[in-house]
């Protein structure tokens, strides 16, 4: 049984970058750009590789995810529900009582400033529930 976090030997970094990479299109671009934000925004954050196939970013526990579809790319925060998003990034996901996510189009443009500050408050609600 092999690892979530590895496959064939290849880091969860090493797969993430695979991913970017076989997109070769929009997605790919936008999946990497939303990576580099995201590593911007938590620095200590840790890259993992689930489910499969699905990029993670976890610090404390689970942060987000970023999944590619034909149409989306969607960033899904774990504890999306409990988190301010005075910018209302969030846009798909919104009935469930936990997670949140930002579906991000071809085209669309991302508010960095206000992703950034969802990841840190991803972050500090994670790091606050580990304290306890």
């Amino acid at each position: 049984m092999q690892e979530d976090d590895e496959q064939d030997g290849k880091s969860a970094s090493e797969l993430i970058d695979g991913r970017i990479g076989e997109l070769g299109d929009w997605r790919g671009e936008t999946l990497a750009r939303l990576r580099a934000l995201i590593r911007q925004a938590a620095p200590d954050a840790v890259e993992t590789w689930k489910w499969r196939g699905v990029p993670v970013w976890e610090d404390a526990g689970i942060i987000c995810t970023g999944e590619t579809y034909k149409a989306v790319v969607k960033l899904t925060f774990a504890k999306g529900a409990a988190l301010p998003d005075p910018k209302k990034l969030f846009n798909s996901s919104l009935e469930g009582n936990t997670r949140r996510a930002i579906d991000i189009k071809q085209g669309d443009k991302v508010d960095e400033a206000a992703l950034k500050a969802l990841v840190r408050e991803a972050v500090a609600l994670n790091r606050s529930k580990t304290k306890r």
